[in-house]
Protein backbone atom coordinates (compact mmCIF):
# COMPACT_ATOMS: atom_id res chain seq x y z
CA UNK A 1 0.00 0.00 0.00
CA UNK A 2 1.37 3.39 -0.97
CA UNK A 3 1.21 6.12 1.65
CA UNK A 4 -1.27 8.85 0.82
CA UNK A 5 -0.26 12.46 1.05
CA UNK A 6 -0.40 13.50 4.67
CA UNK A 7 0.52 16.59 6.62
CA UNK A 8 2.05 16.88 10.07
CA UNK A 9 2.19 20.04 12.16
CA UNK A 10 4.44 20.19 15.20
CA UNK A 11 3.83 22.82 17.87
CA UNK A 12 6.42 23.51 20.56
CA UNK A 13 5.14 24.49 23.99
CA UNK A 14 7.26 26.08 26.70
CA UNK A 15 7.88 24.75 30.17
CA UNK A 16 10.55 26.39 32.31
CA UNK A 17 11.90 24.56 35.35
CA UNK A 18 14.23 26.05 37.94
CA UNK A 19 16.31 23.60 39.96
CA UNK A 20 18.08 25.00 43.00
CA UNK A 21 20.42 22.82 45.01
CA UNK A 22 20.43 22.68 48.79
CA UNK A 23 24.03 23.84 49.13
CA UNK A 24 24.61 27.41 50.26
CA UNK A 25 26.37 29.88 47.97
CA UNK A 26 29.56 31.61 49.00
CA UNK A 27 31.97 34.10 47.51
CA UNK A 28 35.63 33.26 46.96
CA UNK A 29 38.38 35.86 46.62
CA UNK A 30 40.41 35.45 43.39
CA UNK A 31 43.88 34.24 44.32
CA UNK A 32 46.89 32.27 43.17
CA UNK A 33 50.30 31.35 44.56
CA UNK A 34 51.50 34.90 43.84
CA UNK A 35 48.55 37.19 44.61
CA UNK A 36 45.20 37.50 46.37
CA UNK A 37 42.39 40.07 46.31
CA UNK A 38 41.05 40.59 49.84
CA UNK A 39 38.18 42.77 48.62
CA UNK A 40 35.08 41.41 46.91
CA UNK A 41 34.94 44.34 44.50
CA UNK A 42 37.58 44.86 41.81
CA UNK A 43 36.91 48.35 40.50
CA UNK A 44 37.50 52.06 41.10
CA UNK A 45 35.15 51.91 44.07
CA UNK A 46 32.82 49.69 46.04
CA UNK A 47 30.71 49.27 49.17
CA UNK A 48 33.29 47.63 51.40
CA UNK A 49 33.86 49.54 54.65
CA UNK A 50 31.42 52.23 53.43
CA UNK A 51 28.45 51.11 55.51
CA UNK A 52 27.00 51.53 58.96
CA UNK A 53 23.61 51.10 60.59
CA UNK A 54 22.67 54.61 59.40
CA UNK A 55 24.13 55.02 55.91
CA UNK A 56 25.32 53.24 52.79
CA UNK A 57 27.80 54.87 50.44
CA UNK A 58 28.61 53.86 46.86
CA UNK A 59 31.96 55.32 45.84
CA UNK A 60 33.73 55.32 42.53
CA UNK A 61 34.52 57.38 39.46
CA UNK A 62 32.98 55.04 36.93
CA UNK A 63 33.54 51.55 35.60
CA UNK A 64 36.90 50.67 34.14
CA UNK A 65 35.19 47.87 32.19
CA UNK A 66 31.86 46.12 31.85
CA UNK A 67 30.86 42.69 30.61
CA UNK A 68 32.13 39.20 31.41
CA UNK A 69 35.62 37.77 32.01
CA UNK A 70 36.23 34.04 32.21
CA UNK A 71 38.97 31.55 32.93
CA UNK A 72 38.99 27.86 33.78
CA UNK A 73 38.55 28.75 37.47
CA UNK A 74 36.60 32.04 37.61
CA UNK A 75 33.76 33.84 35.88
CA UNK A 76 33.38 37.55 36.63
CA UNK A 77 30.60 39.98 35.73
CA UNK A 78 32.29 43.40 35.42
CA UNK A 79 30.67 46.70 36.30
CA UNK A 80 29.50 48.39 39.48
CA UNK A 81 25.80 47.73 38.82
CA UNK A 82 25.80 44.00 38.12
CA UNK A 83 22.95 42.11 39.76
CA UNK A 84 23.68 39.12 42.01
CA UNK A 85 20.25 37.51 41.48
CA UNK A 86 20.15 34.43 39.19
CA UNK A 87 18.21 34.94 35.97
CA UNK A 88 16.90 32.39 33.47
CA UNK A 89 14.76 33.27 30.44
CA UNK A 90 13.42 30.93 27.76
CA UNK A 91 11.54 32.09 24.66
CA UNK A 92 10.06 29.89 21.94
CA UNK A 93 10.50 32.08 18.87
CA UNK A 94 9.11 29.72 16.21
CA UNK A 95 6.75 27.12 17.65
CA UNK A 96 5.20 25.55 14.56
CA UNK A 97 7.14 22.93 12.60
CA UNK A 98 5.24 21.95 9.44
CA UNK A 99 6.59 18.88 7.65
CA UNK A 100 4.35 19.20 4.61
CA UNK A 101 3.45 15.92 2.88
CA UNK A 102 5.12 12.61 3.70
CA UNK A 103 6.55 10.38 0.98
CA UNK A 104 8.33 7.01 1.27
CA UNK A 105 10.95 8.24 -1.21
CA UNK A 106 11.79 11.65 0.29
CA UNK A 107 12.64 12.71 3.86
CA UNK A 108 10.40 15.35 5.43
CA UNK A 109 12.05 18.06 7.51
CA UNK A 110 11.00 21.00 9.66
CA UNK A 111 12.49 23.40 12.20
CA UNK A 112 11.50 25.18 15.40
CA UNK A 113 13.54 27.75 17.31
CA UNK A 114 13.95 28.93 20.89
CA UNK A 115 16.27 31.21 22.86
CA UNK A 116 17.82 30.81 26.30
CA UNK A 117 19.47 33.49 28.45
CA UNK A 118 20.89 32.83 31.89
CA UNK A 119 22.85 34.92 34.36
CA UNK A 120 24.82 33.75 37.44
CA UNK A 121 23.12 30.33 37.37
CA UNK A 122 26.35 28.57 36.31
CA UNK A 123 24.76 26.95 33.28
CA UNK A 124 21.64 25.07 32.24
CA UNK A 125 20.38 21.95 30.49
CA UNK A 126 17.62 21.73 27.85
CA UNK A 127 15.31 18.73 27.43
CA UNK A 128 12.50 18.04 24.95
CA UNK A 129 9.42 16.24 26.22
CA UNK A 130 6.66 14.85 24.02
CA UNK A 131 5.57 12.03 21.73
CA UNK A 132 6.65 11.49 18.12
CA UNK A 133 4.12 12.44 15.41
CA UNK A 134 0.94 10.38 15.88
CA UNK A 135 -2.29 9.79 13.96
CA UNK A 136 -5.19 7.60 15.12
CA UNK A 137 -2.95 5.59 17.44
CA UNK A 138 -0.15 5.19 14.87
CA UNK A 139 3.18 6.83 15.76
CA UNK A 140 6.24 7.41 13.59
CA UNK A 141 8.99 5.28 15.16
CA UNK A 142 11.48 7.44 17.08
CA UNK A 143 15.21 6.92 16.60
CA UNK A 144 16.40 5.68 19.99
CA UNK A 145 19.98 5.54 18.72
CA UNK A 146 21.76 7.90 16.36
CA UNK A 147 21.11 7.25 12.67
CA UNK A 148 21.26 8.91 9.26
CA UNK A 149 18.18 9.58 7.15
CA UNK A 150 16.83 6.39 5.51
CA UNK A 151 13.83 7.12 3.23
CA UNK A 152 11.42 4.21 3.08
CA UNK A 153 11.89 3.36 6.78
CA UNK A 154 9.88 4.92 9.58
CA UNK A 155 12.08 7.43 11.43
CA UNK A 156 11.48 10.40 13.71
CA UNK A 157 14.51 12.21 15.05
CA UNK A 158 16.10 15.57 15.63
CA UNK A 159 19.34 17.37 16.34
CA UNK A 160 20.40 20.96 17.05
CA UNK A 161 22.95 21.57 14.30
CA UNK A 162 23.11 22.38 10.58
CA UNK A 163 22.65 19.33 8.34
CA UNK A 164 23.38 18.63 4.68
CA UNK A 165 21.66 15.25 4.17
CA UNK A 166 18.91 16.30 4.29
CA UNK A 167 19.57 20.03 4.29
CA UNK A 168 17.89 21.43 7.40
CA UNK A 169 18.66 23.46 10.51
CA UNK A 170 21.42 25.68 11.89
CA UNK A 171 24.11 25.52 14.54
CA UNK A 172 23.50 27.19 17.93
CA UNK A 173 23.93 30.95 17.54
CA UNK A 174 25.77 32.56 20.45
CA UNK A 175 25.78 36.02 18.93
CA UNK A 176 28.67 38.45 18.88
CA UNK A 177 30.59 39.78 21.88
CA UNK A 178 30.36 42.14 23.70
CA UNK A 179 26.57 42.11 23.46
CA UNK A 180 25.53 38.47 23.70
CA UNK A 181 28.18 36.37 25.51
CA UNK A 182 26.40 33.12 24.68
CA UNK A 183 28.03 29.82 25.63
CA UNK A 184 25.22 27.42 24.70
CA UNK A 185 25.93 24.29 22.68
CA UNK A 186 24.19 21.19 21.39
CA UNK A 187 24.42 18.23 23.78
CA UNK A 188 26.15 14.94 22.94
CA UNK A 189 24.02 12.74 20.62
CA UNK A 190 22.39 15.89 19.20
CA UNK A 191 25.53 17.76 18.07
CA UNK A 192 26.54 15.84 14.92
CA UNK A 193 25.43 16.87 11.44
CA UNK A 194 23.25 14.35 9.54
CA UNK A 195 22.88 12.21 12.68
CA UNK A 196 19.38 12.18 14.17
CA UNK A 197 17.91 10.80 17.39
CA UNK A 198 14.95 11.24 19.71
CA UNK A 199 14.76 9.86 23.24
CA UNK A 200 12.18 11.76 25.28
CA UNK A 201 13.72 13.61 28.21
CA UNK A 202 17.33 13.47 27.09
CA UNK A 203 19.37 16.67 27.23
CA UNK A 204 19.56 18.16 23.75
CA UNK A 205 21.44 21.37 24.60
CA UNK A 206 23.41 22.87 27.47
CA UNK A 207 25.54 25.74 28.69
CA UNK A 208 28.54 24.77 30.85
CA UNK A 209 28.56 28.15 32.63
CA UNK A 210 26.62 31.39 32.98
CA UNK A 211 25.65 32.40 29.47
CA UNK A 212 24.13 35.23 27.51
CA UNK A 213 21.60 34.63 24.73
CA UNK A 214 21.87 31.51 22.60
CA UNK A 215 19.45 30.89 19.72
CA UNK A 216 18.78 27.19 19.10
CA UNK A 217 17.28 25.63 15.97
CA UNK A 218 15.69 22.20 16.37
CA UNK A 219 16.17 20.22 13.15
CA UNK A 220 13.43 17.60 12.77
CA UNK A 221 13.45 14.59 10.43
CA UNK A 222 10.57 12.26 9.47
CA UNK A 223 10.75 9.29 7.11
CA UNK A 224 7.86 6.95 6.40
CA UNK A 225 7.47 3.53 4.83
CA UNK A 226 5.11 2.37 2.11
CA UNK A 227 2.84 0.81 4.76
CA UNK A 228 2.74 3.79 7.12
CA UNK A 229 -0.91 4.62 7.82
CA UNK A 230 -2.15 7.70 5.96
CA UNK A 231 -3.50 10.65 7.94
CA UNK A 232 -2.62 13.97 9.55
CA UNK A 233 0.10 13.35 12.10
CA UNK A 234 0.57 15.81 14.96
CA UNK A 235 2.53 16.07 18.20
CA UNK A 236 2.90 18.52 21.06
CA UNK A 237 6.36 18.90 22.57
CA UNK A 238 7.72 20.96 25.45
CA UNK A 239 11.10 22.61 25.82
CA UNK A 240 12.27 22.14 29.43
CA UNK A 241 15.19 24.29 30.64
CA UNK A 242 16.78 23.60 34.02
CA UNK A 243 19.27 26.04 35.53
CA UNK A 244 22.21 24.56 37.44
CA UNK A 245 23.15 26.40 40.63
Amino acid sequence: MVVKRVRAVLAAALLCVFAIGSATASAQEPQSANFRFDETSISTGGLIESNSANYNSRVGIGDLSVGRANSSNYSAELGSRTDADPYLKVTVTDASADFGYFSPSTPATATATFEVVNYTSYGYAVQIIGDPPTFNGNSIAPLTSNAVSAPGSEQFGLNLVANTSPSVGANPDNGTAPDDFGYGEAAPNYDTADSFRYVEGESVALAPKSSGKTVYTISYLVNVGSRTAAGQYTTQQSVVVTGTY
